[in-house]
């Protein structure tokens, strides 16, 4: 969350998923600060979600690309679309949908178990210490009791 829970980094990704490379086309289609895309470009770089592909020497100027890292990121996207599309869409309907081009048709992304492919929802999943968990926390009977 720390990387990803500011208003704007979300839509500088989205944009990059819509096919923006250019720092003035971010700048413009968003309506954010110089200095703040700035801020937020340099750090989606150094995280590895997106890489600087430079495009023209004089002066240097950079596209802004998606990396696999970055490209992983599209199922955060999709989850997100999904939700706005169902509660938020006015009257005329979603304002994207996707088509999903190996089968032909406009879809709504979900969230499915990799092993039974059955859609996984908050009432029928349970989150688990995993092997990263941070030991110091795990000997916490509060945040035991979260993950019981």
């Amino acid at each position: 969350m720390d990387l990803l829970g500011d208003w704007w980094t979300p839509l500088v990704l989205r944009e990059a998923f819509y096919g923006v490379t250019r720092f003035d086309t971010f700048q413009q289609e968003l309506g954010i600060a110089r200095n703040t895309l700035a801020d937020r470009l340099r750090r989606l770089v150094d995280e590895g979600l997106l890489e600087k592909r430079p495009y023209q020497s004089e002066p240097v100027r950079h596209d802004y690309v998606l990396t696999e890292k970055g490209h992983d990121f599209f199922g955060v996207l999709a989850a997100m679309n999904s939700w706005g599309n169902r509660w938020l869409s006015g009257d005329d309907g979603p304002p994207v949908v996707f088509h999903h081009e190996p089968c032909g048709h406009e879809g709504t992304p979900e969230v499915v178990c990799a092993h039974c492919k059955q859609p996984m929802t908050s009432e029928d999943t349970r989150p688990r210490m995993g092997p990263g968990f941070p030991p110091r926390l795990a000997e916490r009977a509060d945040v035991r009791r979260r993950f019981a």
